[in-house]
Formats: C-alpha cells, structure tokens, sequence
C-alpha cells in the first residue's frame, strides 16, 4: 500500500488523502491553463480514479466545465482553490499539485502545451529569488 498524502483548499474546508503513487506530473502550459490558474502553468498530477478519500468538505466542491480542450476545473465555493477532479473521459484523476499539503517525491515529467507557454514565463525563472516580497 502507498504512503498517503493530503490534500486541502487554501481555506481548509475541504480536504483529502491520496495515494502517493501518480502516473505523470505535467506542467500544463496550455492558454486555458493560463487563465483559469491566473499563472503561466498548471501543475498537475494524475492517478487512478479511485486513489483519493474525500476527508471533509464535499459540499463545498464547484465543478466547471470549460469549452475548448475537453477542459474542467474543479474549486472550493469558498476559496476558489483548485481541488482534485476526474477528468471528463473518465479515466484519469487530476491532482492540482499546489493543493496538497506535502511535498512530493516525484519528478515532472514534462511541460505540455510548450508551444502556448506565456511569452514572459522563461524570462520569468531567471529574474532572482527572494525568500518573501522583493525590497
């Protein structure tokens, strides 16, 4: 049995458990993408259909289905926070890897959608690191 890892909104109200054993990890660079994390990827990790226990918080889950790219977005009412969802062919858990609440002992495995990456992404990674806002 797989080592265990939850999952949380950014307001707490929901939460989840998941099996730490994930197909792919892919940064999502796709122009959906973009918009619906207001960000220049999405970071996403899939798994099986059944490989997640929802701990608390169901109700407070909003399914969206977005035109497109077969595309679904899944969030708490409350926070907005990307949470867990099965894709629309049914075959795939999606994990959005920012809402669990450990890191990971898995590698991206690649950068889908390369060709729609937001033109100031690159850039972007080399501009330096600060530990809190910049002075």
């Amino acid at each position: 049995m797989s080592e265990k890892i939850h999952g949380t909104c950014l307001c707490g109200k929901v939460s989840y458990r998941v099996g730490n054993n994930f197909s792919d990890f892919y940064f999502c660079h796709c122009q959906q993408c973009q918009k619906v994390s207001g960000s220049a990827f999405a970071a996403n990790l899939l798994t099986s259909v059944d490989n997640i226990e929802w701990l608390s918080g169901q109700q407070f889950l909003k399914r969206f289905e977005y035109p497109g790219r077969n595309f679904t977005k899944v969030f708490c009412t409350e926070c907005g926070s990307g949470l867990p969802f099965v894709n629309q062919s049914g075959k795939a858990l999606i994990i959005p890897a920012g809402s669990l609440d450990q890191g990971l002992n898995f590698k991206v495995d690649h950068n889908i959608f390369w060709a729609e990456r937001a033109n100031w992404y690159e850039e972007g990674v080399k501009a330096p690191s600060c530990s809190g806002y910049a002075d």
